[in-house]
């Protein structure tokens, strides 16, 4: 222990957040609104419910009030794997030589070995509360398929999901857990459904994308009666259930007087940084502090860093609303990276709105040196790291080693959203050589643009 701030620290059940923060009830404008396919108009209410469950859509509409409480049920499920503690990152603070002190949000200490789990309990618990049967779904590394498989079990749901076929090729040991939990997995793009059969028609050998899965799953739940499609990501209400990640932290950081001057995650769809960030967002929306907020992404999926600030679909096929987000185009199929989870094409709204506004800067990093990252902190810190995480990890570094330049002892805060155990495949490929990077060209990315739909009166 230094600084009297001991290795790890934990909150008690009684210290568990009782309310999920709402984001959206604080920020100075609200993002743009789903724009229904057919008509183009603003989607209501009742547009929604055939896709999604009731409960779940009003909390995606809610950008009034500040706290949802989290039901009682919910939280009995928290607590087999909550609070998740904060680690001070002693020993790689030591290795970089660094005056930063850096603290991390370990979230891997689950079943499923992810933040995932947090929204997966309530959109279970929800589509059990409606009386439905099952829900659909979409996989990429297979965090969220693995969350909400554990889920489904325990609040007796049927589940369906279409895992990225790469992503199944890569890790069929994600694929047996789920199958364990009694889930049905599909690789996708698969020949079950309309949406899959189309894209391989377009693109055969694909090894697929987020959005060609989600395509599946929605299509899935559309025709089968006593289902509705659950995401593990981008929308709303999945940020605002994530949300008890950055309320823990700050929480726990409070104890010893300790505020991060610098709150780091990784963004595929924006789900783990927008949990992490929440607390210290809420404080910089209503002027108490002032901190700074990275995303870091792929650079091989680069929808901050180099998409376009432009409503699209959210997937391959063109069946969800428009949304408006950073995006590189709903049919680009991103290069077979290891970073499954971040494998998306677009942005979270909310976090595409509060970057686009100057909340929040984003870097992309190849992912050779993202692994380079995640083996330095596995050396020094014992954990072994998911890929996605990794990006965090990678800017955490790249922080502290600039406060070791300068003489900042800034903090730094960043979000361990999963390990990565399942992942070896891509770790071998690091330590043998033979790990290639993958960054799309300009021209690449306009073609895909040039897909973006056309919205009268809108783009």
């Amino acid at each position: 222990m230094k600084d009297n701030v001991p290795y790890k620290i934990y909150l008690t059940e009684d210290e568990m957040p009782k309310a999920w923060y709402n984001i959206k009830a604080d920020m100075k404008e609200q993002h743009d609104p789903f724009l229904h396919p057919g008509t183009g108009k603003p989607c209501v209410r009742e547009d929604m419910l055939p896709i999604f469950c009731g409960e779940l859509v009003d909390q995606e509409l809610n950008d009034t009030d500040r706290f949802i409480p989290i039901p009682e049920d919910i939280r009995s499920f928290y607590r087999m794997y909550r609070p998740s503690p904060v680690v001070r990152a002693y020993c790689l603070e030591q290795k970089l030589g660094t005056p930063a002190k850096i603290y991390y949000k370990f979230e891997g200490s689950n079943t499923s070995g992810s933040h995932k789990l947090n929204s997966a309990a309530a959109q279970c618990y929800y589509a059990k509360k409606q009386g439905l049967k099952g829900v659909s779904t979409e996989t990429g590394a297979g965090q969220w398929g693995t969350a909400l498989a554990m889920a489904c079990a325990y609040f007796g749901m049927e589940l369906k999901v279409y895992m990225v076929k790469i992503s199944a090729e890569q890790k069929p040991a994600r694929r047996a857990v789920m199958e364990t939990y009694g889930a049905s997995v599909t690789p996708s793009p698969s020949d079950t459904t309309d949406a899959g059969r189309k894209i391989l028609a377009a693109h055969p050998g694909t090894g697929g994308s987020l959005g060609c899965a989600i395509s599946e799953a929605i299509e899935f739940a559309v025709k089968n009666e006593g289902y509705r499609y659950v995401l593990g990501s981008v929308l709303d209400h999945v940020v605002l259930h994530q949300s008890v990640i950055g309320l823990e932290a700050k929480t726990a950081l409070d104890k010893y007087g300790v505020y991060p001057d610098v709150i780091i995650g990784c963004a595929g769809g924006g789900s783990n940084l927008g949990g992490l960030m929440s607390a210290y967002m809420a404080d910089k929306l209503t002027g108490k502090a002032d901190p700074q907020f990275i995303a870091v992404e792929p650079a091989s999926c680069p929808s901050l860093t180099r998409g376009r600030y432009a409503y699209d679909f959210g997937d391959t096929a063109g069946v969800t609303p428009f949304m408006r987000m950073y995006t590189i185009g709903s049919g680009y199929i991103p290069a077979p990276n290891h970073a499954g989870g971040l494998r998306y094409h677009g942005m979270s709204p909310i976090l595409t709105k509060l970057y686009h506004d100057g909340y929040i800067s984003a870097r992309a990093v190849g992912q050779s040196k993202v692994f380079e990252a995640a083996t330095l902190f596995a050396r020094c810190e014992g954990t072994l790291p998911a890929p996605e995480s990794s990006h965090a990890i990678h800017a955490a570094i790249e922080e502290a080693m600039k406060c070791k330049q300068t003489g900042e002892t800034k903090t730094i805060l960043f979000g361990l959203s999963g390990t990565g155990y399942f992942d070896m495949t891509a770790y071998q490929q690091y330590n043998s050589g033979s790990m290639t990077d993958y960054i799309p060209t300009d021209a690449e990315l306009e073609e895909n643009f040039k897909t973006l739909p056309k919205i009268p009166g809108v783009q």
